[in-house]
């Protein structure tokens, strides 16, 4: 007669998989936070694995534990870095329940990410315009393919609403999408941070856009 139990993993095996589960996801994470750091301090083309681990205070050789190369990193980082931002814009723009509301919001916490999270957004600028992907396109000619944005989908969708529940004036959603996601994307990019701070320009964009739409 065979016994049950044999086939039943052992406890104490069980316990010390979900540790070494922990550990790696622990030290994965220590590495992204290393890489967001380099990447804004010196850049994209001179961030190197090396680099990376002198930040984290390892060795090169365990970031290639985790990660095959550095495009992979990147690749890996850059999905990070948008499902950190898109879940910080939508968890609050999904609190308001009209909407014009949803709009304000969707412009004041696109921008309030940027200067909350100003060394993440940095590191998204860089690997942007800098990484490729596995297929060795560009990342910012991803931005003209058919591929879901979700915070352009949401964006879409507050405005469709708005219109249709007689919020928001008849205009075309694609145009005012596109003019609203440029004006939040470009603030970084601009010599008007020089010029204008990051709460000034996120009211002006919220009146300005509500003159738009209205």
């Amino acid at each position: 007669m065979s016994n049950n139990g044999e086939n039943m993993e052992n406890p104490i095996n069980k316990n010390e998989k979900g540790k070494q589960s922990f550990i790696a996801e622990a030290r994965r994470e220590q590495i992204i936070e290393a890489a967001i750091q380099t990447l804004d301090e010196i850049g994209y083309v001179k961030t190197s694995l090396s680099q990376i681990a002198k930040r984290a205070g390892i060795s090169t050789g365990l970031i290639s534990y985790h990660f095959s190369d550095k495009n992979d990193l990147m690749n890996h980082l850059l999905m990070n870095l948008l499902e950190s931002s898109t879940n910080y814009i939508l968890e609050k723009v999904r609190k308001e329940d009209t909407p014009k509301k949803k709009l304000n919001t969707f412009i004041m916490a696109s921008l309030a990410y940027q200067g909350i999270y100003h060394a993440r957004n940095i590191a998204l600028i860089e690997i942007i315009f800098n990484a490729r992907t596995p297929d060795n396109i560009p990342y910012y000619k991803l931005a003209d393919s058919d591929d879901k944005d979700p915070l352009m989908d949401e964006l879409y969708q507050i405005l469709r609403d708005g219109q249709e529940k007689g919020e928001f004036r008849a205009f075309n959603v694609d145009v005012m999408a596109n003019m609203i996601q440029g004006a939040i994307s470009e603030y970084m990019l601009s010599a008007i941070t020089k010029k204008v701070d990051l709460e000034t320009y996120s009211d002006e964009l919220i009146d300005i856009v509500g003159i738009a739409t209205k």
